[in-house]
């Protein structure tokens, strides 16, 4: 009964359909639960360091419930996205109210497309990983995959990852660097894999060029069914998704940086090596993307069975607390660099 509270992930996407359903001032009703309730109940409810032992994890692992609240999460995202299409497109709305629809869906984007995306990708599966695919082409973001996985994961906590931010940095800056040098990533990366199989540079083997041509199918057909307008829309409520994405990231690994040893090689990843929350609210509603530093230690580890280190460098606020600090980089630095000096 007690992993019945990761159902409560679906809060995220009930908050979407209350934006778009209602509108007024609820049309920015994801954002108040991301930014506003979230923080304030991480602010007043401890931490669980609790880790399962080999039955639990092992009972855990078994269990379809947690597979299958990660695979609801794909037609449910469309099933937002076609609702907010639909009444941004017939109806009369105020401004503000496209606004904020566009922003709660925006975050939709992040939470379910590219969050959930993120962990499906991880798996083994071809239906899981056409899952994710499917859940990032909402963002436009469908090369995160290759990226992520082969790039991020390989590189972590030093420079040559665009997605680690370095200390001092502001994550306005890192925006432009990690979303322009991951994309220029995946591409390099496809073509060394595509070279090393034999098979040509341009060709439907190059799954970047798949990508491409899939996210602007996913375009003209908005753009056919629902007008221009809100294919312009679904461009921008992509962006926003893959922005809080690269937010994620900035806060994630801000300052950590792997030693490079007499080899020329970088140490092996480590727990310590990425930040982490244990604050419960982010978690349960999150699908425990919070305990990032066992992801990058395991990261085939599923996530109802991620642990917490005592080594692992841990945040002062929970990650949508940390998301609005970075935003305002003289807080940021203020409280993280302080942290930072604590594992460096």
């Amino acid at each position: 009964m007690r992993d019945l509270k990761y159902l409560l992930a679906y809060l995220f996407p009930a908050t979407a359909i209350i934006a778009v359903y209602f509108g007024g001032i609820w049309s920015f009703s994801t954002f108040y639960l991301g930014f506003i309730i979230i923080p304030a109940l991480e602010i007043a409810m401890p931490g669980n360091t609790q880790n399962f032992d080999e039955v639990e994890e092992d009972d855990r692992l078994k269990s379809r419930f947690f597979d299958a609240l990660l695979w609801l999460n794909v037609p449910l995202l469309y099933f937002i996205l076609g609702y907010y299409f639909y009444t941004v497109s017939t109806q009369s709305l105020l401004w503000y109210e496209v606004l904020g629809m566009t922003i709660s869906v925006g975050l939709i984007c992040t939470t379910l497309g590219i969050n959930v995306g993120h962990e499906l990708g991880h798996r083994s599966t071809w239906y899981e990983r056409m899952m994710s695919k499917t859940l990032l082409m909402s963002c436009f973001y469908m090369h995160f995959i290759i990226e992520h996985n082969l790039g991020h994961h390989k590189n972590v906590a030093t420079d040559e990852d665009p997605a680690s931010s370095r200390v001092g940095e502001y994550v306005y800056t890192f925006l432009i660097r990690s979303v322009r040098d991951s994309y220029i990533s995946a591409w390099h990366i496809e073509h060394e894999r595509l070279q090393r199989a034999g098979q040509a540079i341009l060709s439907i083997h190059n799954e970047m060029i798949r990508f491409q041509i899939i996210q602007v199918l996913y375009f003209l057909t908005v753009g056919f069914v629902f007008g221009w307008y809100v294919a312009v829309l679904a461009v921008v409520v992509g962006v926003i998704g893959f922005l809080m994405l690269e937010t994620v990231n900035y806060i994630e690994h801000y300052g950590l940086r792997r030693k490079k040893l007499a080899s020329g090689r970088y140490e092996r990843v480590q727990p310590h090596h990425s930040w982490n929350s244990n604050h419960t609210i982010g978690r349960i509603l999150l699908y425990e993307l919070t305990r990032h530093s066992d992801h990058h230690f395991k990261a085939n580890r599923k996530y109802q069975v991620l642990r917490h280190f005592d080594e692992s460098p841990q945040m002062p606020y929970g990650y949508p607390a940390a998301m609005l600090m970075a935003w305002f980089p003289p807080l940021w630095f203020k409280v993280m660099d302080k942290e930072v000096a604590k594992y460096t």
